[in-house]
C-alpha cells in the first residue's frame, strides 16, 4: 500500500488536512477505527490474492478463503 493509497482512504473516510502546509489530519475516534478496519481489509485481500497466485499447494484456495473470512471477526 502506497502513501497515496493511505491518503486516498483517509480522505474517503472524511479525514481533513489541518492546513495546506501542515502534515496533520483532523479526525475522530470512529473515523480512526473505520480506517484501521479498511486498511486491514485491504491487506487481507492482498494476502489472499498472493496465496491464490503464488502458492503451489492444492489447499491454496482454502488458505485464501480463510484469510478473507477473518474480515467476519472485525
Amino acid at each position: 500500500m502506497t502513501k497515496d493509497d493511505i491518503i486516498r482512504m483517509a480522505r474517503e473516510l472524511g479525514f481533513e488536512k489541518l492546513g495546506r502546509d501542515i502534515e496533520g489530519w483532523v479526525c475522530f475516534t470512529e473515523e480512526i477505527e473505520h480506517f484501521a478496519h479498511l486498511v486491514a481489509k485491504h491487506e487481507r485481500e492482498e494476502c489472499a490474492k498472493l496465496c491464490e497466485s503464488h502458492v503451489r499447494y492444492p489447499a491454496r484456495l482454502h488458505f485464501a478463503a480463510a484469510i478473507r473470512a477473518r474480515s467476519n471477526h472485525d
